[in-house]
């Protein structure tokens, strides 16, 4: 029986040197389904007439010698001859001889009936069958285009005698994925497992024991070390299973490198652990400046407080019995006011800096001199411009980060210069923080404790900014901060 791709193609074929009357016939209903220009002009109805009628009408033959005809030559791929029973009712021509063919279009089964004496069926049938060949040619190729073009590792696979894997088929993807040639790979299996650590290994096993038996897809992930490249790489391993009909299990599927995606999970994991970390720091930094500002307005305001309303306790009841009040006892209430006032700039000053109306440039530069004034440590500030508009997060932001990083210098930088410039243009806003101290290692900004470059990171982060820090190539330590201009 010739197996057709679709019902257009049959009939595409079919039209195909044939000048004469050409029919074709469901099996399961006995029904026409197509008729060529001849028939209709033979018999002078249209397709939908001539489907009200029986074959007999039609042809000249019953339904049951159609249905035994099929039972007889269902698998063959040419034409038989077939006398007609009886003389067609309807029709122009009258032939003695049927020549017929079944054909099959997917799931559906016909028969082709050709009436012409003088046609070469043997013609036709070559015309049929190279149509079929040229459609499963052209289906070849667009299969093999696919495959050759699909950013993954094809391959199929059955067990050996052991259980292991042994591919049986791999496309050229893999070399650039694994770094083995197909072939080598084909010979011997066993090179993808060296490839995993024991537990990878382990796990594949099981995924593909449970595939096995339950006869359901396996998917499978795992990393494997391309020695050839010195580099690990993450796979995705997809299989669907079936029975081949000699009863042996095989898997057909697709081998990927989602090494970009699982790092960029990876990131994404670090990433938020990094930030749980660092809000749980923030908070615990915020109950401690808490404590300190609740410790300071209780010990010195407080403090403050209660021996002014003592000493103010003490005069009045001095100036009531008519005694004379010390001079000193005045000033000392005097001097315990004005640490009552320092105490009180001093805690607003640490909540929001005042100094900060002044301006983002005042306000870095009275703070190197604070610095340079406290630790002795010699600070030069520059700044391109007298003035930069910033937002008050982008002032705040620039004035904590630049506290932080003259902090971290006065406690590990050992250095004797500090070098500060703020510059600023159009599109963005740079602060550069350098020392000449004794540097600090790539791998210290990664440590889990880093909480203070980890903060610095996400203020600038917040702002739509990058924050970069750099070993110098003599010496010391260069922080670069960049924000969008406002």
């Amino acid at each position: 029986m010739l197996q057709l791709p679709d019902t257009s193609s049959l009939l595409d074929a079919l039209l195909l040197g044939v000048t004469d009357e050409v029919y074709l016939v469901n099996v399961p209903t006995m029904q026409l389904v197509y008729v060529n220009e001849s028939v209709l002009k033979d018999t002078g109805y249209d397709l939908e007439g001539l489907k009200e009628l029986n074959t007999e009408s039609i042809l000249g033959i019953d339904e049951q010698s159609l249905q035994r005809y099929v039972e007889n030559h269902r698998h063959h791929s040419y034409f038989v001859e077939l006398l007609q029973d009886q003389t067609p009712i309807i029709g122009n021509i009258n032939h003695n001889k049927l020549r017929l063919m079944v054909l099959q279009s997917g799931q559906q089964e016909f028969i082709l009936i050709i009436k012409n004496d003088n046609l070469d069926t043997s013609a036709v049938g070559e015309t049929v069958k190279s149509d079929h060949k040229n459609a499963i040619g052209d289906h070849e190729t667009r299969y093999q285009t696919m495959i050759a073009n699909t950013p993954a590792l094809v391959f199929q696979f059955q067990l050996d005698s052991n259980g292991e894997i042994k591919f049986i088929y791999l496309t050229d993807g893999c070399k650039a994925l694994l770094g083995l040639n197909a072939e080598d790979l084909k010979e011997d299996s066993s090179l993808l497992y060296a490839m995993m650590n024991a537990r990878d290994r382990a796990t594949l096993r099981k995924k593909l024991e449970q595939s096995t038996v339950n006869l359901s897809l396996m998917n499978w992930e795992g990393k494997v070390w391309i020695d050839g490249w010195q580099d690990n790489k993450w796979l995705d391993l997809r299989a669907v299973p079936r029975m081949l009909s000699n009863g042996v299990i095989q898997w057909e599927g697709l081998m990927t490198n989602i090494t970009q995606s699982k790092n960029a999970k990876h990131e994404i994991e670090k990433s938020r652990r990094e930030l749980v970390e660092l809000t749980a720091h923030i908070h615990k930094i915020k109950e401690q400046e808490r404590s300190a500002i609740a410790r300071e307005i209780h010990d010195d305001l407080g403090g403050n407080l209660t021996a002014i309303k003592m000493g103010l306790s003490s005069i009045i009841k001095k100036i009531s019995a008519g005694q004379p009040v010390p001079v000193d006892q005045a000033l000392n209430l005097e001097t315990i006011l004005d640490n009552t006032f320092e105490a009180v700039h001093r805690i607003s000053r640490d909540l929001r800096p005042n100094v900060l109306d002044l301006g983002i440039v005042a306000a870095l530069e009275w703070q190197a001199k604070e610095f340079e004034k406290q630790l002795a440590i010699s600070c030069q500030f520059t700044c391109n411009q007298a003035e930069i508009p910033v937002s008050t997060d982008q002032g705040i932001t620039l004035f904590r980060i630049f506290q932080e990083s003259m902090s971290n210098i006065a406690k590990h930088a050992k250095a004797t210069l500090v070098m500060v410039d703020l510059s600023a243009d159009n599109h963005e806003i740079v602060l550069t923080i350098s020392d000449n101290g004794v540097g600090i290692k790539s791998s210290d900004t990664l440590k889990s404790n880093s909480f203070g470059l980890r903060g610095m990171r996400e203020r600038v982060t917040a702002l739509h900014g990058t924050f970069k820090v750099t070993e110098s190539n003599k010496q010391g330590t260069t922080i670069i901060i960049r924000i969008p201009a406002e």
